[in-house]
């Protein structure tokens, strides 16, 4: 079932481009972009352009098998080359530090690390922002933009969260570090986020859906909280831990 609507979803993507031509061009003009898609053993003529382009500009290209490109782009002729443009512009560091001061309050960001699932993405965005947090980081690769089902399932709250992209999510963290910024990690064996003082600059680190936090990730961050774990399952789902924790970083600040 899931994946069925995924589908549907993805075929009703507006921010997705298709074929050679339209890419290039959409390359050439500065506009933003999430990714470009290339259909595996894709090498000929103006595909190797394309490929150039996205490495002189840093944008990700990710290789998928043809029929799996087919569905995405609903049966339309795609030449093997389709490419994500973000449903939202997405902001700096400095905007969302820049936004806590305007507001005279102490930074709370979201920081996800290598979140996959777009609809998790998305239920992260809309409780961020009714929490009352100030933006959300995200590393380049090997977590989900800001694509379409991303705004879909934020119901909104995409237009009022500034989401920033960074290449160095380690690098980024030592940053807000110096910023007087504390960083926790929600992860396991960490100390109960009911007993946690979140008093201050706040980042909040949301793991991978399977494996977690990342080892140099969690090395970076000053605290590890924990949600106590009373049934059979060893886990929560990634949108679920990181809205109960936002919620208690929030009851600190009222």
């Amino acid at each position: 079932m899931k994946n069925e609507r995924d589908n549907r979803e993805n075929r009703a993507n507006d921010n997705l481009v298709i074929g050679r031509n339209a890419v290039l061009e959409l390359l050439k003009s500065g506009r933003e972009i999430e990714n470009v898609l290339l259909a595996k053993g894709e090498r000929e003529g103006s595909v190797n352009r394309i490929i150039a382009l996205c490495k002189e500009k840093h944008i990700v290209i990710k290789t998928v098998d043809r029929k799996k490109l087919d569905t995405l782009c609903g049966g339309a002729n795609h030449q093997g080359v389709a490419a994500n443009t973000p449903a939202h512009s997405y902001a700096t560091v400095d905007e969302i530090l820049a936004l806590a001061e305007a507001r005279g309050e102490a930074p709370f960001i979201i920081i996800c690390d290598e979140i996959e699932d777009s609809h998790n993405l998305g239920a992260i965005i809309r409780t961020a922002e009714a929490c009352g947090a100030h933006g959300i980081i995200i590393p380049k690769r090997r977590n989900v933009g800001l694509n379409f089902i991303v705004a879909k399932t934020s119901c909104g709250a995409l237009e009022y969260m500034k989401v920033a992209r960074v290449g160095n999510l380690a690098q980024t963290i030592d940053e807000l570090k110096k910023k007087n910024i504390w960083v926790y990690a929600a992860d396991m064996d960490g100390q109960r986020w009911d007993q946690t003082d979140f008093s201050g600059g706040a980042a909040l680190v949301v793991g991978n859906e399977g494996s977690g936090v990342g080892r140099l990730i969690k090395e970076k961050c000053d605290v590890t909280v924990s949600l106590p774990m009373l049934g059979r399952v060893n886990s929560l789902n990634a949108s679920v831990a990181a809205g109960i924790i936002m919620y208690e970083i929030a009851r600190q600040r009222l």
